[in-house]
């Protein structure tokens, strides 16, 4: 009887320890700051809160999406990775954001916590995260950080712009038509919208080299360029192909001031021996828009003059359709649709395609060709002659222009060529 009485007091004696040493555990565990609990990680780099697998294990082609729609979310890689050549990574010693206490965690099957960074903004649909970095050797002291400036500035405009004007766009799928004029670079993984008298010559070159499928920009001929198949475009993969390059590939365009876009692109297809805009767009203007033309000028197509050609633009019934020369950069590129990263301009074109190339890590022996693609011996088109053009239009005509390219006007922040337009 003594021996079970002993046996009972040892039991509770050590149940008692037990209980005592969960309580205290308990309490010490209560006692700490839980943000001492989780790992620690560098402001602006994405933590995983469940392990995925990386984009760049997957196969070109391939995406664990199977909807063909605008990307919500792009997961970013190492972004010391995507610095600049020749930059550092420069982390911020700040505190990392919050999430938002009253919103509601969306369940996705990636689930990211993106960590703030001073003075960025957040990153929207099909965007990129982008590492802030000290000027590379070639930069003078503060030029690159006043060109990452000018980008944000940038895509700011165009995103108020969207969202004031075109707020349904974000809500609509991506379909091939969409991103039928983006080339795709898979190397450095680049899609570039095409933008035609925006530069196009000379970036298809640079996507070439960059390729690897020639050495050098200035040995890459104007026929190789536009007609052949090197590059391919986002339209001739499928889906997942799609997907895949939208939401992982540095998106960029590059733009240019619409009336003179319009001069030089009416330059080079009217004012040159054509082979097919003189019969095709030509013959067709002059046909419609030239009272009592001439059975030569009908039976070439050549001689339209910039009046003419600018009655057909406007024509809501055009007797030949709309070409790619002349339409809008918001159809041509969707940038309501597709969040481009950078968005860059014909009138910067050196600053700022020497800057994507080191973003992108290019060859630092690339850079951007100076050359003249065609008709070389000819002066390229600036404000002052594309105002000389102008001029030979009425005050109605000038502002129906300028109505009908309004929205690039607006999202890419260029001012009104003339004082009288509204």
């Amino acid at each position: 009887m003594t021996l079970r009485a002993g046996t009972m007091r040892l039991a509770c004696m050590f149940s008692s320890i037990l209980l005592f040493g969960a309580a205290g555990l308990l309490l010490f565990i209560s006692l700490q700051d839980p943000t001492e609990l989780a790992p620690r990680q560098l402001p602006g780099i994405k933590f995983s809160i469940r392990p995925q697998q990386s984009y760049n294990d997957l196969p070109p082609g391939s995406s664990q999406d199977g909807d063909l729609k605008a990307p919500t979310e792009k997961v970013p890689g190492d972004l010391s990775s995507r610095a600049p050549r020749g930059f550092n990574l420069l982390v911020p010693d700040q505190p990392q954001g919050h999430l938002n206490a009253g919103a509601r965690p969306r369940q996705r099957r990636r689930r990211l916590l993106i960590k703030k960074m001073p003075a960025a903004a957040a990153i929207p649909a099909n965007g990129s995260a982008r590492a802030f970095v000290r000027p590379a050797p070639w930069a003078p002291d503060g030029h690159w950080v006043n060109l990452h400036h000018r980008q944000q500035e940038r895509k700011r405009v165009m995103r108020e712009a969207c969202a004031k004007y075109r707020a349904s766009s974000s809500r609509r799928a991506v379909t091939p038509r969409h991103v039928s004029r983006i080339f795709v670079e898979d190397r450095h993984r680049v899609l570039y919208c095409e933008v035609p008298k925006a530069g196009c010559s000379n970036w298809k070159r640079v996507l070439m080299v960059l390729a690897g499928l020639a050495s050098s920009t200035a040995e890459i001929q104007h026929n190789t360029v536009h007609y052949g198949s090197a590059l391919k475009r986002l339209d001739t993969f499928d889906r997942q192909g799609i997907l895949h390059r939208l939401s992982t590939y540095t998106k960029m365009l590059f733009v240019r001031e619409p009336f003179e876009r319009l001069v030089s692109a009416f330059r080079d297809k009217f004012e040159h021996p054509n082979s097919y805009y003189h019969p095709v767009f030509g013959k067709a203007i002059l046909a419609r828009y030239r009272a009592n033309a001439s059975r030569e000028a009908l039976r070439t197509g050549s001689g339209v003059r910039f009046p003419e050609f600018v009655q057909y633009l406007l024509d809501v019934h055009r007797p030949v359709g709309m070409d790619i020369h002349w339409d809008h950069v918001s159809r041509l590129c969707s940038p309501c649709l597709i969040d481009y990263d950078f968005v860059g301009k014909f009138e910067s074109m050196e600053d700022d395609a020497n800057f994507f190339l080191s973003l992108i890590r290019a060859p630092r022996n690339l850079t951007f060709p100076r050359f003249k693609d065609r008709h070389s011996q000819e002066a390229r088109t600036t404000a002052q002659i594309a105002h000389q053009y102008f001029t030979q239009l009425s005050a109605l005509q000038r502002q129906r222009t300028y109505d009908f390219y309004y929205m690039d006007y607006l999202m890419f922040n260029y001012s009104k060529p003339f004082a009288d337009l509204y």
